[in-house]
């Protein structure tokens, strides 16, 4: 076992009052208190706070998120704090993902299709693997922490141990690989293989990214040394999980599912006797083509487990493997941290859930769509009832398998409230001094004008702007509106001549000098709503804003690559609907408009709002335009909940005499090279060029009537996807191909 200390690396000190968050929350956590809830506005630095506490605690850590980006983003900023220690990402590793389902109502069977990323899957395997050989371990984790993982007890007994001068049989050795799912390959050397040459073997473990060479002599192993899987040169690496002593190396095995030899014949001999109990079943409901079906596809899955030890969709058979009972839940990540806590004989981990208002509601809805997907393949004859029990967790079930919670979110929600009594730990004060914006109040009559102008005005100093509307085809409007010139031109010609027009100042009154106690639901009173003075504006094309729109059908890459460029100033200004909120960190967007804010719902709730206002926190001119006509009941929370803070926040300052200055924060460097960018209309074209080619009849003549078939069941996917898409003429061109493939004419 390996054991080293938590030692936190930053270039500053606690300030504003981290300091006693980080005290709070850490004496909550040796006094063994359950559940804590850090309220840590939007750039109050929580991530620092965690890893002071972390490192005040000394606790093995999950730190888990909701999506993939934010768990990314806190895997490189725990990494950066923690540079000695085991930081490990552990998230799905599909970067394609079609789960088996059937559908009964067109008797369509889908398969399990699914694109591994190879770079993923070697991360979980690391994060296993240093959960079973080390204590100083931080595990950054997306939902995927609540799946199946397979039993940690069975994964961390079957290892291999080399060491230099053991007598070992090769045949032994090689044997031993490819029960711990190591597969030969003397063609080229991957990562989960082996390869052997004369008497020398080379083995690239699943988890590193360095391989051992092991040189032999007889039935000895005489050398090991880590080499550059590569060119084969012998290495020095950095960091290594499988290393013990100098001459002693533990292998892991090369996947998490792994059908164990021990338990293996008692486990085959129950998947037949349950195997032939719901073929009994199905047949007394004389559902004989189901029974059919699953007789064949259970037997084909029993051979190949016992040939090679595995089969694909043996997670599905785990319960067997395990030794669980039925309906009992499964193996998870959580257990591998409840091993660690055994093997390295330590009180307990402490679990940190980020943004908990979103998460813990992820994670309490996971396995109904899981349960109900499952349960009609089951009917249907395509799997076992014991598939079931390969399933997420339930939301109580992973509060059992955390003892220690921190909840971290700028607006914690009802549960994690409920669990703590409503006692909260705040970090309101940001270390910059840094204030919550001014809510301003404004008409959503002529919102659009107003909004263009306060854009402009933004654009001259150089600052950038973040507008939330209600749909996805207002955020596209509204941008080809702004990205209109002829149309900006003329709504400021518009404007110009009302200013020269005008006669008498109208008083402006902003909202956060009215008493927010004193407003009442409904219809906003006249006096409340406030405006900015613009001048007569005379705009040269070089300041024309630049707008780009920003939401769910954008790849996640270009997700990031619009966040840079909005930041480099490339563009001035996001539309978005629902992703402007948690996790994005712009200090240069001093302005957050949100649209029609009076239409309740849940993208205009109390969460929504204070988490979508925060966007404009980390700019010293911050500020925020609600437009509305009537003040609804998440408005009066949200504006009070902001107001609230802001007044703490100025009167730290003014006790401590600190003046708020913006944020300078460097751009991250891609992880890949942006292509050159594209307009709408040319990536429309390239699309439908590729699947033209893609629906192409040149090769039909070559396929054999097996590969037509499969082939036309692909066509009829992207056939019905083109009508949902209501894509008809793509839909029209490929029901053409479907007939001239199926008919020969």
């Amino acid at each position: 076992m390996y054991h080293k200390k938590f030692t936190l690396h930053a270039p500053y000190e606690p300030a504003g009052d981290q300091a006693q968050a980080m005290a709070a929350l850490s004496r909550g956590i040796e006094t063994g208190k359950e559940h804590q809830v850090l309220l840590g506005v939007t750039g109050s630095g929580k991530t620092y706070t965690m890893a002071k506490v972390i490192e005040a605690t000394q606790r093995p850590t999950l730190v888990i998120a909701h999506n993939k980006t934010l768990a990314a983003q806190l895997y490189q900023e725990f990494r950066d704090f923690f540079p000695d220690n085991a930081v490990s990402y552990f998230v799905s590793y599909y970067d394609y993902y079609q789960p088996e389902a059937y559908i009964p109502s067109t008797d369509t069977y889908i398969e399990k299709e699914a694109t591994i990323n190879d770079e993923i899957d070697k991360l979980r395997l690391a994060t296993t693997t240093n959960l079973l050989t080390r204590s100083d371990v931080i595990i950054v984790a997306s939902v995927s922490a609540i799946y199946n993982l397979g039993s940690p007890i069975e994964y961390g007994s079957q290892t291999l141990e080399l060491v230099e001068g053991e007598i070992i049989p090769r045949k032994s050795l090689l044997l031993q690989l490819s029960n711990l799912q190591y597969e030969r390959s003397d063609a080229d050397l991957r990562r989960g293989t082996y390869r052997v040459r004369g008497d020398t073997i080379q083995l690239w473990p699943a988890y590193e990214s360095v391989a051992l060479k092991l040189e032999l002599a007889g039935d000895s192993i005489e050398h090991i040394a880590w080499i550059d899987p590569i060119t084969g040169t012998t290495t020095k690496p950095d960091k290594v999980i499988t290393t013990g002593a100098a001459s002693r190396f533990t292998i892991f095995p090369a996947k998490h599912y792994l059908a164990g030899v021990k338990d293996q014949t008692a486990a085959l001999q129950t998947i037949e006797q349950d195997l032939a109990l719901q073929i009994a079943a199905l047949k007394k409901q004389e559902r004989l083509v189901e029974a059919y079906r699953l007789q064949q596809k259970v037997t084909y899955d029993l051979d190949m487990i016992r040939e090679f030890g595995f089969t694909n969709g043996i997670e599905n058979y785990s319960r067997y493997f395990d030794g669980r009972k039925p309906g009992q839940p499964p193996f998870t990540l959580l257990d591998y941290f409840s091993e660690n806590v055994r093997r390295q004989k330590i009180k307990t981990f402490l679990t940190l859930v980020d943004e908990s208002h979103i998460t813990l509601p992820q994670i309490g809805g996971m396995h109904r769509g899981d349960r109900a997907r499952k349960e009609t393949l089951i009917q249907f004859g395509f799997r076992l009832p014991s598939a079931l029990d390969n399933r997420p967790l339930d939301l109580p079930e992973f509060q059992e398998r955390t003892p220690q919670n921190i909840y971290i979110s700028a607006t914690p929600g009802k549960i994690e409230l409920g669990l703590t009594q409503n006692k909260i730990v705040e970090q309101v004060v940001r270390p910059t001094g840094l204030l919550d914006p001014v809510i301003q109040l404004r008409p959503s009559q002529g919102q659009i004008e107003n909004l263009v102008l306060e854009i402009l005005s933004r654009k001259l100093r150089k600052e950038r702007v973040l507008v939330t509307t209600l749909t996805k085809r207002m955020a596209e409007a509204l941008t080809e509106f702004l990205n209109t010139p002829a149309k900006v031109y003329n709504l400021v010609a518009a404007h110009n001549k009302k200013k020269q027009e005008q006669t008498a100042d109208t008083p402006l009154i902003r909202y956060d000098s009215v008493p927010t106690n004193k407003l009442e639901i409904g219809p906003i009173p006249s006096h409340l709503h406030s405006s900015t003075e613009v001048g007569e504006l005379s705009p040269t094309d070089d300041e024309l804003p630049k707008v780009a729109y920003l939401h769910s059908d954008i790849e996640t890459l270009e997700r990031s690559d619009i966040l840079d460029d909005l930041r480099k100033g490339v563009y001035d200004v996001l539309v978005g609907i629902n992703l402007l909120r948690e996790g994005l960190d712009l200090p240069e967007v001093s302005l957050v408009a949100i649209l029609d804010a009076d239409k309740e719902g849940f993208l205009r709730s109390v969460t929504s709002l204070v988490q979508t206002m925060g966007r404009a926190a980390r700019h010293e001119q911050g500020s925020v335009l609600l437009y509305a006509d009537r003040m609804t009941k998440s408005m009066r929370q949200a504006i009070e909940e902001t107001t609230r803070r802001r007044e703490l926040q100025l009167a730290f300052n003014q006790k401590h005499n600190i003046t708020p200055a913006g944020v300078q924060k460097p751009i991250k460097q891609r992880m890949l090279p942006k292509l050159a960018p594209q307009g709408k209309k040319q990536k429309e074209a390239e699309k439908r060029k590729r699947e033209s080619s893609e629906y192409s009849l040149q090769d039909i003549e070559s396929l054999t009537p097996l590969d037509r078939k499969k082939y036309a069941k692909h066509l009829r996917k992207k056939m019905q996807q083109a009508v949902k898409s209501m894509a008809f003429e793509q839909a029209a061109e490929i029901r053409d191909i479907l007939v001239t493939l199926e008919t020969g004419k």
